[in-house]
């Protein structure tokens, strides 16, 4: 591809996630944002096989796990111009908590919240929860256990009691139980996200291995994993990228 073709790309690009791009408008770092929309829009967005919607609720992710407050706003109207529907778009933030906590979800679902509100969505959206109080732990591990056995319970199985057997029960309960069986995003959705918010919080790599692995037994296929993986580098840079996509090519 030529150099001008692949910035008449990116423009293009761009301009399908945010509108037409003022050319004229005067830039403080020119030469930083032509690199930055050449990399982002011209060269990621042409690789692998994601269409745009998945592409923007892997940014929506990464950039929420980053806590990048205005870069999460604008991704947010991109990811409502090219088609995500406000509960996908939450669901995405809101599964983030067993990973990056609280107080980062919350954080993020502010930016969220106020796109939504200027877009002229109504707040509160629909719930999407499934599971009774007294469910968290069977419907967690139902999803669970297929997808990861007992490794996290047999690991912590020699800590004193309480805790060996309260943070499995935690992780059952939490993040498969209250979070993989809501509805809003699918199981597939919703390994492809976590595994790039894995692959954005970096030094998890006892983590990324199971959950590629897990994004493949849902249905993702590996051309599927690699692009929303390689989908986060202009993000989080090549060293976390590269250590997830060696996940990836160990299975």
């Amino acid at each position: 591809m030529t150099s001008s073709a692949r910035q008449e790309w990116a423009e293009e690009t761009y301009a399908c996630l945010f509108g037409p791009r003022d050319r004229d408008a005067p830039e403080t770092h020119p030469e930083l944002m032509a690199i930055l929309r050449g990399v982002v829009f011209g060269d990621v967005f042409r690789t692998g096989e994601l269409d745009d919607a998945t592409r923007e609720l892997v940014t929506v992710t990464v950039l929420s796990v980053l806590g990048t407050g205005r870069q999460l706003g604008a991704h947010t109207h991109a990811a409502l111009n090219v088609g995500v529907p406000p509960v996908s778009l939450r669901e995405a933030v809101y599964q983030l908590a067993p990973f990056v906590g609280f107080p980062r979800t919350l954080t993020a679902l502010v930016t969220v919240d106020d796109v939504l509100t200027a877009r002229g969505v109504e707040l509160p959206l629909p719930d999407q929860g499934t599971v009774g109080e007294d469910e968290r732990y069977e419907r967690g591990l139902e999803i669970q256990a297929p997808l990861y056995g007992t490794e996290i319970r047999d690991n912590l199985a020699d800590l004193p009691a309480p805790f060996d057997e309260a943070l499995p029960r935690f992780l059952t309960e939490w993040c498969f139980g209250d979070f993989y069986t809501r509805e809003g995003l699918t199981l597939a959705q919703r390994e492809l996200l976590v595994l790039c918010a894995l692959t954005a919080l970096g030094d998890t790599g006892p983590q990324l291995t199971p959950h590629a692995r897990a994004c493949l037994e849902v249905g993702n296929s590996r051309e599927t994993v690699l692009a929303a993986i390689v989908h986060c580098l202009p993000y989080v840079g090549f060293p976390r990228t590269l250590a997830a996509v060696r996940a990836v090519k160990g299975l």
